[in-house]
């Protein structure tokens, strides 16, 4: 069974919200922080804010698809980019560039739900990404896979570009340590 099926087939058994509410809910918590802090600041608590997301979604990724350990990086960015986006999003970014050693890909958004409804302000286009956050799940899904990795965004539709990216890089496979107690 194909990644994009299985993604398609979980995504239609779990409780869903609605995706107007979520968007909207989004948004409203993006303007209260850009009124709050500037662009880079918003940027960084944004990827914070989704980094302890991921680092939550990861065991209720795992239990509702009962995934396998991935063999490499880039069977890791195909089933972030088929199966996690779409279970928990309903669309599956297209993954592409992929670096020789495989320790780099990038996931093209054709279609972020996060942004609809948004038009950014001139003077936000070339500082904010707003949807930060997606980058900072996908590092604290992979940290809890013993994956250090860099997600950051290198384009985005909000600020005028054609596509949105999130480039993913691999720095290191972390090891796995027993915290002290319980050897």
């Amino acid at each position: 069974m194909s990644k994009s099926k299985i993604g398609e087939d979980v995504y239609k058994k779990v409780d869903k919200v609605n995706a107007e509410l979520f968007v909207l809910t989004y948004g409203s918590i993006v303007a209260q922080l850009c009124k709050d802090m500037n662009y880079e600041k918003v940027n960084e608590e944004l990827d914070k804010m989704g980094y302890n997301i991921g680092i939550r979604l990861i065991e209720d990724f795992l239990a509702k698809t009962e995934w396998p350990r991935c063999a490499d990086f880039r069977e890791t960015g195909e089933t972030v980019a088929k199966v996690g986006f779409k279970v928990f999003l309903n669309f599956s970014p297209i993954i592409s560039s992929v670096s020789d050693d495989g320790n780099t890909f990038v996931l093209t958004l054709d279609d972020n739900p996060l942004a609809e409804f948004v038009e950014l302000p001139a003077d936000a286009r070339q500082k904010l990404w707003y949807s930060n956050i997606l980058c900072g799940v996908i590092r604290g899904a992979l940290e809890m896979l013993q994956m250090d990795v860099d997600a950051v965004f290198l384009r985005d539709i909000l600020r005028g570009d054609e596509h949105t990216e999130i480039r993913v890089h691999l720095k290191r496979i972390l090891k796995e340590e027993i915290p002290p107690g319980d050897e």
